[in-house]
């Protein structure tokens, strides 16, 4: 079978788990994991330099399977001396004073957004596991208790998919090395 598969992750996905267990069954298979941004990833998946990509909010659709994974919680990140982070948890309504930066996870990170936070310049609103991944001592995230959450998919071509799509699907589903499927 033809080896490497590309697999596009996003910022705050952690795809070691699964990435530990192809090794386990596929010893000497490659799996290349390749961290991009979410429009970076798409456009990737899309033109055939990835074969895969754990993206944020992608729907299945013609072009493309989508497996939801999990969901993940919104948090605000604020300065750390602010109004924000003096509360255990904030709702939308909390916000109506502050400075929300806008931040487009489809274009890039969030890294820029976590920046003018640190620069005292308005607090985001990310998933929790972006603001993890991209925290700093100057800055903290509080739950957002009132904000849609977000999703992680396993996204792959509907045509041409690469030999081992199935394998990787069968890993991030949990079935086992066994499983008939």
């Amino acid at each position: 079978m033809p080896d490497p598969l590309l697999v596009a992750f996003v910022t705050g996905v952690t795809p070691g788990k699964w990435e530990r267990v192809w090794r386990e069954r596929r010893p000497g298979g490659r799996l290349d994991l390749m961290p991009l941004p979410q429009a970076a990833a798409l456009a990737a998946l899309d033109d055939g330099t990835v074969h895969m990509a754990l993206a944020r909010d992608v729907a299945a659709d013609d072009s493309r399977h989508a497996i939801p994974l999990y969901r993940e919680s919104p948090v605000v990140v604020a300065p750390k001396g602010s109004l924000v982070a003096a509360l255990d948890a904030v709702d939308l309504a909390d916000l109506k004073s502050e400075n929300v930066l806008p931040v487009d996870l489809l274009g890039g990170s969030g890294e820029d957004a976590v920046e003018l936070v640190a620069a005292n310049v308005g607090v985001v609103v990310l998933p929790q596991s972006v603001a993890r991944a991209l925290s700093r001592k100057d800055v903290v995230a509080r739950p957002l208790r009132d904000a849609p959450d977000t999703g992680i998919s396993l996204v792959w071509p509907t045509g041409a998919a690469h030999p081992l799509s199935n394998v990787f699907v069968g890993i991030v589903r949990g079935r086992t090395a066994n499983s008939s499927r």
